[in-house]
């Protein structure tokens, strides 16, 4: 008995090393996919201001729809100190969430699917509506939005969504989260017109008040 319970405390002590090793080595590969997941997180956000906002910012030229070069922008990004490699940016593209970003078919031009505060034309048609969308906002802009409806501000047009899960999403990035219900049917029957970017928001010029319901909190 003596003896296989000495066999057992040995076992037990050889293994102690090999677990507390294996423990670090996944600590270690939390933390860097951790910090690689913030790293993608500051480039995209970056890719968002040079593609939505301010190509100047890094020497970058844009058409007249808002693409970029997908050559031109990865030079243009190394000389601002921002080195990304191709696979790099078709992953950035291909995680993104919101699907912000889009190649060309042929992979050779990249733009932002939306949210532009610059000058472009996104070539979107026209397109009906389901018949309720979704805002999310923060409830300190409540007054102002049942004062004045909901406005493109700086951007081309009011972002709304079919999802109140993503309303909610983007909604509670801004403070504490207040929903609107909007009457899509009714502003498109009265003569309002609706777009669908690629990434699926939906996008018109202004809601006026009279089709806003806050939602119940």
């Amino acid at each position: 008995m003596e003896r296989e319970q000495g066999r057992a405390l040995a076992v037990q002590l050889a293994k102690a090393p090999v677990e507390r090793q294996a423990g670090r080595l996944e600590q270690r590969e939390k933390e860097n996919k951790k910090m690689k997941d913030q790293n993608t997180t500051a480039r995209s956000k970056f890719l968002s201001l040079v593609l939505r906002h301010s190509p100047e910012t890094i020497g970058l030229t844009l058409d007249e729809a808002g693409w970029a070069r997908t050559d031109e922008l990865l030079a243009c990004l190394a000389r601002s100190g921002r080195p990304t490699r191709l696979e790099e940016l078709q992953r950035i593209v291909a995680d993104n969430n919101k699907q912000r970003y889009s190649f060309s078919a042929d992979g050779k031009r990249i733009r932002a699917n939306q949210g532009h505060s610059i000058k472009v034309e996104l070539g979107l048609e026209a397109s009906s509506p389901p018949a309720v969308l979704y805002h999310g906002t923060a409830t300190r802009f409540l007054d102002a939005i049942f004062h004045e409806g909901l406005n493109r501000q700086s951007r081309h047009h009011v972002h709304l969504s079919d999802s109140v899960e993503v309303a909610a999403q983007v909604g509670s990035r801004h403070g504490k989260l207040a929903l609107l219900q909007v009457d899509a049917a009714r502003m498109q029957g009265e003569g309002h017109v609706f777009y669908r970017s690629d990434n699926g928001v939906w996008l018109t010029d202004v809601v006026p008040v009279r089709y806003l319901l806050k939602l119940p909190s």
